[in-house]
């Protein structure tokens, strides 16, 4: 079999979050500058059109993954479902906490996720159903790759992981 290429393309984004069950530091309110690679492999290469002697147009991967990662995350902040707490001061003035929370759950069952910027300081806020580490966000984010990697190579790349650097010297992966 012929070796695969490879190509890797990195976003970053600034995002808030807390890890409610932590028992140290980060169970506080607090936030990364996210480093986020996407890295894709084809057996064999485009032969023409607009993607020819490529695995994926670097520019299609970044659209892609402006619209999965950094349009409902950057500058926002990132929260478990679980987190009724943390839910609770986002809350916006006026409506019933039990309420609101019951629309964004609504919609992260029905989507896996919950992006509004209906808060109480207009604070862009996205809920997921699991706890926002980096392991967790990798597969998240992964998830919502895999697709439209494989749509906008015409089925030529497969995505192989995504890496999520919470620091520069922490990285946690997920791919198949």
């Amino acid at each position: 079999m012929t070796a695969p290429y490879r190509v890797t393309r990195r976003i970053d984004i600034d995002a808030g979050h807390r890890i409610m069950t932590h028992g140290s530091k980060c169970q506080h309110v607090h936030g990364h500058r996210y480093g986020i690679e996407a890295m894709c492999e084809a057996v064999d290469l485009h032969h023409d059109g607009e993607q020819t002697d490529m695995v994926v147009d670097f520019g299609f991967l970044k659209d892609e993954m402006v619209k999965a990662i950094d349009e409902p995350c950057d500058h926002g902040f990132i929260a478990a479902l679980a987190d009724r707490e943390l839910l609770g001061m986002f809350v916006p003035q006026g409506a019933a906490d039990e309420d609101w929370i019951a629309s964004l759950e609504t919609e992260v069952r029905a989507h896996g996720e919950a992006t509004t910027t209906n808060t109480r300081l207009k604070t862009k806020l996205t809920v997921v159903p699991f706890q926002p580490t980096a392991e967790c966000l990798a597969r998240h984010w992964f998830v919502k790759l895999k697709q439209p990697v494989a749509l906008r190579s015409g089925g030529t790349a497969r995505l192989v992981k995504v890496t999520v650097f919470e620091t520069p010297n922490c990285a946690a992966e997920y791919g198949e």
